[in-house]
């Protein structure tokens, strides 16, 4: 089986002392500016860890004005490049940049930029986003977050995957042509008419663009999506899903890959598997350390449907606004938690499910110290990855 590619992954958060479920409220709680940029600081400093530690990848995340404390960096690329200029080989990316939040030129130089002052070590991630707060104030197309899961939001789910979709073929297009053009629903590019020295604007050009190959990885949580993803090519992201939807998604991909581009992709080909992990001296250690950034984790993202992926008791996806125990968790395998013979047995089972090649851990709960989360990453290239076949 080939060699483990191994990326880490946080949120961002600020550490908090009454992490758990029940109060208080997320909204309730309010981090000073000093302490939402210790953890920004916090954060680059475990990137550079990550880089001694040998891990191949450390991925950001994109989010806005949380207050809360639970995700408080604003902007991946411009972190990443500071990032980039701390570390000597780990490549960088977000989970996810969203798209909807993004003038699509903007993202495209952006993220060109991070990959050519890095040597090539960017990787270009996209998502739809999760947060109708920060996605209303950052676009001018009134474009908010749906999910195909709740009716009543379907029409914002429809104008969100347009839009995303329209901005994703501009980015292609714009980071591969010298010189490019769009003209679609939601984008006229360039606007027609344009009066320059003489004749009018008939197409742009980028710059920068990539001097070096670049991926691009989306986040699939849904059949639209998962339709969508391999026909254009982006890398798929999978996370916190029930094992067995994760196999399904994880197929298709490869089918309709092969359908799309008339290529046979190996099992772990182009598609990714995220993991939260706790690694303990014993089980119980384990299951007492991960419970606190666990439930807070999903007291945040429950009522934004993000358990849809977990397995109901008939079988069938969860109802939106679940929020799973750390059982119901253990029970999807969606966090693997315990000694290094534990996770190591967890990681496996998924190895032999799906070919795992691509894999990032979660390892920084929602109110962890950054000194935890560094320890995690340590513990789990020291002890979890020579325990893997």
């Amino acid at each position: 089986m080939a060699d483990l590619k191994l990326g880490a992954f946080f949120f961002g958060g600020v550490e908090m002392s009454d992490a758990g479920a029940g109060p208080p409220d997320p909204m309730d709680r309010r981090f000073s500016n000093e302490e939402c940029w210790k953890a920004t600081l916090d954060y680059i400093d475990s990137a550079v860890v990550a880089d001694e530690l040998g891990f191949d990848s450390f991925w950001t995340t994109e989010h806005h004005f949380q207050y809360e404390g639970y995700e408080v960096i604003p902007n991946g690329l411009q972190i990443s490049t500071w990032i980039a200029a701390r570390t000597k080989q780990i490549r960088m990316g977000a989970m996810f940049n969203v798209v909807p939040q993004w003038n699509p030129l903007r993202l495209a130089e952006d993220f060109a930029t991070l990959h050519n002052l890095s040597g090539g070590r960017g990787i270009l991630g996209v998502g739809r986003g999760t947060v109708p707060r920060e996605v209303l104030h950052l676009n001018d197309k009134g474009v908010s977050i749906g999910s195909l899961d709740n009716p009543d939001q379907k029409a914002a789910d429809v104008l969100n995957r347009e839009v995303f979709e329209e901005s994703m073929e501009i980015v292609r297009r714009a980071l591969a042509n010298e010189s490019f053009s769009f003209h679609g629903d939601h984008f006229d590019i360039p606007v027609p008419g344009i009066p320059d020295r003489g004749s009018t604007v008939q197409e742009l050009t980028l710059v920068p663009r990539p001097l070096y190959p670049y991926e691009i990885w989306q986040a699939v949580t849904s059949p639209p999506t998962l339709d969508y993803v391999p026909v254009v090519g982006h890398g798929a992201v999978f996370w916190n899903q029930h094992y067995s939807f994760i196999k399904r998604f994880w197929d298709k991909y490869g089918e309709t890959y092969e359908q799309s581009h008339g290529t046979t992709l190996a099992p772990s080909e182009k598609r990714m598997l995220v993991i939260a992990v706790r690694i303990e001296d014993s089980y119980e250690a384990a299951v007492e350390s991960a419970r606190p950034g666990h439930d807070e984790f999903w007291k945040f993202l429950g009522p934004y449907g993000w358990s849809r992926g977990y397995m109901g008791d008939d079988g069938k996806p969860a109802q939106p606004g679940l929020i799973p125990t750390l059982d119901e968790s253990l029970e999807n395998k969606t966090i693997l938690l315990g000694t290094p013979e534990h996770v190591a047995e967890g990681v496996q089972f998924y190895r032999d499910l799906l070919g795992v090649e691509n894999l990032t851990i979660f390892p920084h709960l929602l109110g962890d110290s950054y000194a935890k989360a560094n320890e995690q990453m340590t513990r789990f290239k020291q002890e979890v990855v020579p325990l893997l076949s």
